[in-house]
């Protein structure tokens, strides 16, 4: 139970690494309010784990000021931010849109300054607290066909070094987890008939032979959540299975 204390507000949770955390943060004991925009996932995973869930567009300030609002009605604070929600368009610099361009940085970038920036007064003001955003690994690395959501998960891995110097002596301490490759749901939407196809062959480029399950990642986010992690801040905690050191 190493999130007693613990009061979270976890964006995209419906889904996903989101789902994952929610789940693994309620089991050690935290407090949680998660969001996403398909209430009838929000509801079912609420009424598994006992966390609250915040209907919530994070596109808009408006979305954003909301769910972060809601979350310290029904928390009372939050202790815990986790960055969650996000998009993985596919498809090189030229064949980009300029509306999947300016989508992807909206969700994946914006959303994610917005919520920190309302939090960081808050947990001022609590006396401290942790901001934990869903970079990649390829916020370090880059990845082909994969333009836009390069460029915004490297910004989010600036963004978050930025951020921890800011605050790093207000006792808020702010890292990125960096995932590869995870059985989340859009593998199965992407793969259909082909997916086990599809899983092998990301698999076989991995040294580790195999991608990641979201129940993994979940705990990466718990150790930058804890007290275990508490000298660590503006750092990238990498679980790619070794994608990173090729």
């Amino acid at each position: 139970m190493r999130l007693n204390d613990v009061t979270a507000l976890i964006t995209g949770g419906t889904s996903g690494i989101g789902a994952a955390t929610v789940r693994l943060f309620a089991r050690e004991g935290a407090r949680v309010a998660f969001t996403g925009r398909r209430a009838d996932l929000g509801e079912r995973l609420a009424e598994e784990t006992g966390a609250a869930f915040i209907e919530a567009d994070h596109t808009t300030l408006a979305g954003c000021e909301h769910a972060f609002h809601a979350a310290v009605e029904r928390l009372g604070r939050v202790s815990v931010l986790f960055n969650n929600a996000g998009i993985v368009p596919r498809g090189r610099a030229e064949e980009t849109s300029e509306e999947v361009w300016a989508d992807t940085l909206n969700l994946n970038v914006t959303h994610v300054w917005r919520m920190s920036k309302l939090a960081v007064p808050h947990m001022r003001a609590g006396g401290g607290g942790v901001i934990i955003n869903n970079a990649s690994d390829f916020a370090l690395v880059g990845g082909r066909g994969f333009a836009a959501y390069c460029a915004s998960k490297g910004a989010v891995m600036q963004l978050t070094r930025a951020m921890a110097l800011d605050h790093a002596r207000e006792a808020i301490r702010i890292n990125a987890v960096c995932p590869g490759d995870t059985m989340v749901e859009r593998w199965a939407a992407r793969g259909g008939a082909n997916l086990a196809a599809m899983v092998q062959g990301h698999a076989d480029a991995l040294p580790m032979g195999r991608i990641g399950a979201a129940d993994e990642i979940a705990r990466g986010v718990l150790f930058l959540a804890s007290p275990d992690s508490s000298f660590m801040t503006g750092q990238a905690l990498v679980l790619d299975g070794g994608n990173t050191a090729q």
